[in-house]
């Protein structure tokens, strides 16, 4: 008989297999994101009524606890009715300081193995974060259990290795021998110690505050510093559930579970100023709009930061050997929860002359638009799957925008409203595609699209350099069977240092990135200053101290 693996054997293949994924970029996860791995949902279900029920939302031995708060409501129709603990940072603060030594000294691998535990117990929660995610960001269910659980672990995982691998790439320690000839040979023993650099503040966002969320955690997490979670305030439960699980494995495994605190934040209070200039914080994970990005990144001069903000995501239409899988791969990336993805395609840049198709002839630019409004209306023609695929709308702000938009050209699509078969008090709005002439020059984040008619593809380059360089971009997409075109758009995106998707015309979509394999964004263009999840995005997380001793 085979004895079973230990914990730390279990994760510490886990561990191997991950660091060898990121060096080869395959496919690989250990979380399954198939819903019926995860049963009929009926647990989750009963483990999200139940934190209703109990209202309060304890978070046992975390101190400095001066108020319970908490404004959350379901995108589709109801509060959750839950109230989570407020910190006072002069006594949470010192607290978390506290906790550093002893998991400092633990080591890389100690620490990735109890990273990893951590992150088990999240998976076999699976059901229970989709419901979390669901009610606090809109998301349809499918999606808030595959982008909010499986999805948001793996990129968890992925940062975990990337810090081990940067943190164990100097030995533990080192001999050195310099020969001198005749005065003999000088000799030391070198230790080097990677430690951590301070508090890190992670400020999750409304829309995918576990996906967003994990990567900056672990990340800061792994490689020795102690992490405050400051969630969006209509975004708390599920980064509260992350850390009251992180508090309780790190607890069993012998650490202080004060190396993980949540700070919920009272209504209108801009909690994530007044905690991003503490002394303490040394780093900060932020994703949301740009104006409190570059606030962040002005201002919080006392520590790294890594933001996320917005962009303007771009399609380049030149031509297409697939006419009809272009039409369906855009109308579903369009679509995808209600274009409320930082990685949703906006201006849609199409020559004014057309394009040419290689088995639907040439299309003109009313054409393409009138096809793309129709293959939008046939996905989404029944309510029960629009509902499925579009979510709720997030908050008021999304549909202010939808009014403003329309008036920016002529509308080719309107967006309609939805009915969901089972919560009718959701707000929920099909995409809405507006021809223009000009490009638009600002993000507008939801369910929106811009057909833009061009000069030329030559045109089209051009807007696309300006965008990414004024706007960044998160996502750029082209279509073309020119090769000259497509080295003149790779040439764009790497001068402009915007990640690229050529000719996606199946089941792969541009606002879709797998963990191990595709970075999500780069780092180098206005839209982030960071990308999920690379070796730049956890060096700064900690800093390798040399002793030096004879001998």
């Amino acid at each position: 008989m085979v004895p079973a693996m230990t914990s730390s054997q279990r994760h510490r293949a886990t561990l191997d297999t991950a660091l060898e994924t990121i060096r080869t970029r395959s496919y690989w996860s250990p979380y399954p994101e198939h819903p019926k791995a995860y049963g009929d949902g009926t647990a989750g279900a009963a483990a999200f009524a139940a934190l209703r029920e109990r209202g309060r939302f304890e978070a046992p031995g975390q101190p400095g606890t001066d108020d319970w708060v908490g404004t959350e409501v379901s995108p589709y129709g109801f509060p959750l009715g839950i109230s989570y603990p407020h910190p006072d940072p002069d006594i949470l603060l010192p607290a978390m300081l506290d906790a550093v030594p002893a998991w400092r000294d633990a080591g890389p691998e100690q620490r990735a193995l109890t990273c990893l535990e951590i992150l088990d117990r999240i998976s076999a929660r699976t059901p229970e974060f989709a419901q979390a995610v669901m009610h606090t960001t809109g998301q349809a269910y499918v999606m808030a259990l595959q982008a909010g659980g499986p999805h948001a672990q793996d990129r968890g995982l992925e940062a975990i290795a990337h810090a081990y691998q940067e943190q164990t790439r100097t030995p533990e320690r080192a001999p050195w021998a310099k020969d001198q000839g005749r005065r003999g040979t000088l000799r030391l023993t070198n230790d080097f110690t990677p430690v951590p650099v301070g508090v890190s503040l992670l400020i999750g966002c409304n829309t995918f505050p576990t996906w967003n969320g994990l990567p900056g955690f672990f990340a800061s997490l792994a490689t020795g510093n102690p992490v405050l979670v400051k969630p969006h305030p209509r975004a708390v439960l599920p980064l509260a559930l992350t850390v009251r699980i992180a508090r309780e494995t790190l607890a069993e495994a012998g650490f202080d579970p004060n190396l993980v605190a949540l700070a919920a934040e009272r209504d209108g209070e801009g909690s994530a100023k007044t905690l991003a200039l503490r002394p303490e914080v040394a780093l900060i994970d932020y994703t949301g709009s740009t104006a409190f990005g570059d606030w962040l990144e002005e201002n919080a001069v006392q520590a790294r930061v890594f933001t996320e903000k917005a962009g303007v995501n771009t399609v380049v239409i030149d031509s297409t050997d697939d006419y009809r899988g272009l039409l369906a791969n855009l109308a579903f990336s369009l679509s995808l929860y209600s274009g409320q993805m930082c990685t949703t395609p906006q201006n849609l840049l199409i020559p004014a002359a057309g394009i040419t198709t290689e088995n639907d002839g040439h299309r003109t630019y009313d054409e393409v638009v009138a096809d793309l409004a129709a293959a939008v209306d046939r996905l989404l023609g029944d309510d029960t799957r629009a509902a499925g695929l579009l979510g709720a709308i997030v908050n008021q702000g999304v549909l202010d925008r939808l009014e403003s938009a329309a008036a920016l050209g002529e509308v080719a699509l309107p967006s309609r409203t939805v009915k969901h078969p089972e919560h009718p008090e959701a707000t929920i709005r099909t995409p809405l595609l507006v021809k223009c002439t000009e490009p638009v020059e600002a993000e507008y984040f939801g369910p929106i699209a811009f057909a833009v008619a061009t000069a030329s593809t030559t045109e089209s380059l051009a807007v696309l350099r300006r965008t990414i360089r004024t706007h960044g971009a998160m996502t750029v997409s082209g279509y073309t069977t020119s090769p000259d075109v497509e080295r003149a758009l790779v040439g764009v995106c790497l001068d402009e240092r915007a990640q690229l998707s050529l000719n996606l015309t199946g089941d792969l979509f541009v606002n879709q990135t797998a963990a191990f394999a595709d970075l999500h964004g780069s780092g180098g263009n206005p839209a982030a200053n960071a990308a999920l999840v690379d070796a730049a995005f956890v060096t700064p997380r900690f800093r390798t101290v040399q002793v030096r001793r004879p001998g």
